[in-house]
């Protein structure tokens, strides 16, 4: 990345699964300490998350896009994505996560990876997209610039814990996916 090479984002397979979970595990733990309790941090393993992602990439619209940095080949993020979890229309979809590596993030790589979320999901049909994020991520407004807006409120359990998550919406995807361009 030093020498200016263009991050590339491809769809994820099986083979990145590894990768995927080492980004989530690793961006939690950077992210959440001291939001989320240090037992549930320490406790995540990038083998579980792997089986946890094999399980889901081998659901029915579910999609993942990676980014990879150039001359490493290394993931350093990724979106997954599909068909809404819960009761919501066929046209609404979900981005379920959206991880960047810490030393990658500001670089426009998470808005790349949201564009062409919204890009593919437009594509199968949505018209609206939502992520669900902790109410104390210090990224919040990241979704914020990206045009989404706060819809409702919930509660999660992680580990013995409860925390308040909210719900950011865009309701209209086309002009989103519009800008994804000819992103990776």
């Amino acid at each position: 990345m030093q020498d200016g090479s263009p991050i590339k984002i491809r769809p994820g397979t099986g083979d990145d699964l590894l990768m995927i979970a080492g980004v989530l595990v690793d961006t939690w733990r950077s992210t959440f300490r001291g939001l989320l309790a240090d037992a549930f941090l320490d406790g995540m393993s990038r083998e579980e998350q792997a089986v946890r992602h094999a399980r889901r990439m081998g659901q029915a619209g579910v999609s993942y896009l990676v980014a990879v940095e150039p001359l490493a080949g290394d993931i350093i993020g990724f979106a997954n994505f599909g068909p809404a979890r819960g009761a919501a229309p066929a046209h609404v979809h979900e981005l379920y996560a959206l991880y960047v590596r810490a030393d990658y993030q500001g670089l426009g790589i998470g808005s790349a990876l949201v564009r062409l979320t919204a890009k593919h999901c437009a594509g199968q049909g949505a018209t609206s997209l939502f992520a669900w994020v902790l109410a104390g991520n210090p990224n919040r407004q990241f979704y914020e610039r990206m045009g989404a807006k706060a819809a409702e409120t919930s509660r999660i359990g992680l580990g013995d814990q409860s925390y308040e998550q909210v719900a950011y919406l865009w309701e209209d995807i086309a002009g989103l996916s519009r800008q994804a361009g000819h992103s990776g």
